[in-house]
């Protein structure tokens, strides 16, 4: 059995948000079995980082509560998710996390320098037995029964510098912090006009994430020669972090993003959702069963089957 983790020491960053441009201070506390993750904003409201609560999927993950938000959650939620980090609670005093540099790497070592701490209360798993799909021919995510985690994704785009890159991963730890953690973030210089007339990207520049330009990376260099995928992947497995467990199951995609990572999620959770109430439909059923054998005069409303 493995048991749930938390941090042993508070620790802090700050930075500026990728979108709002804005600083911001966070720090992270360690929190009790079954917490979760939490955000705690500037005013006291808890924000759960739940399925539930993502409001919006634009060009990053915000959840919200009672009119409060914490926008761009996916990078450190995927920092949380490949080091097992099951509870904490996330202090911001601004609306938007810090980009720091387009990746989950600083947000790892954040939480290396913090240690970690096991806690009176098993791991939660989320096994899947029945394949789930969203999105269409040209978009999708589909989940997969599987003895793992694993993750297979195929970016097709039709800039040079992109082109087709197709990558698997057995999502562990190690896998974690060697191969995806260090992926950034990456937007297009053409995109970025009318992004910033939307009151996104006001904080992007070099150091925070992969500016492709018309024919070549502005940046020096990149970190892996299939960044781009990578990162697709890192998100992913930060949006999916929202289930508040850990997924057995292999997911395969093509060409998805934010919005489609959060449909798949709640498809996961609508369809554990309706198995639980199936399972609790016979274990009321076999109950009822039994007080009929026991011959006390008690009858089950509907005879099971």
């Amino acid at each position: 059995m493995s048991f749930q983790q938390t941090i042993a020491r508070q620790v802090s960053m700050s930075g500026i948000g990728l979108h709002s441009g804005k600083p911001v201070r966070m720090t992270i506390s360690g929190a009790g079995p079954d917490t979760g993750v939490l955000f705690r904003t500037e005013d006291g409201t808890i924000i759960p980082a739940s399925t539930e609560q993502i409001v919006d999927t634009r060009s990053a993950t915000t959840v919200g509560m009672f009119g409060m938000r914490a926008r761009s959650i996916e990078h450190v939620m995927a920092a949380l998710a490949g080091l097992g980090i099951d509870n904490v609670v996330i202090d911001i005093d601004a609306e938007e996390l810090p980009a720091a540099d387009g990746s989950a790497k600083p947000f790892v070592e954040l939480l290396r320098s913090a240690g970690r701490v096991a806690l009176p209360a098993p791991r939660r798993r989320l096994v899947i037995e029945e394949p789930i799909r969203v999105g269409d021919e040209h978009r999708w995510l589909e989940i997969t029964p599987s003895d793992s985690f694993r993750i297979s994704y195929t970016l097709d785009n039709s800039h040079p510098v992109i082109g087709v890159q197709v990558a698997s991963f057995a999502v562990t730890e190690q896998v974690f912090e060697d191969e995806l953690a260090a992926a950034r973030t990456y937007g297009f210089l053409r995109d970025v006009p009318a992004m910033r007339e939307h009151g996104l990207a006001l904080g992007g520049s070099l150091e925070n994430a992969i500016v492709v330009g018309k024919r070549i990376v502005l940046n020096d260099n990149l970190r892996f020669p299939d960044e781009f995928v990578r990162h697709k992947v890192l998100d992913l497995i930060g949006d999916l972090h929202t289930l508040g467990r850990d997924i057995v199951g292999h997911v395969a995609g093509r060409n998805a993003g934010h919005a489609l990572n959060h449909q798949l999620a709640t498809a996961i959770r609508r369809a554990c959702s309706a198995d639980r109430r199936r399972l609790a439909t016979r274990l009321s059923s076999a109950s009822a069963a039994r007080v009929v054998a026991s011959g006390d005069g008690a009858r089950p409303a509907v005879a099971p089957r």
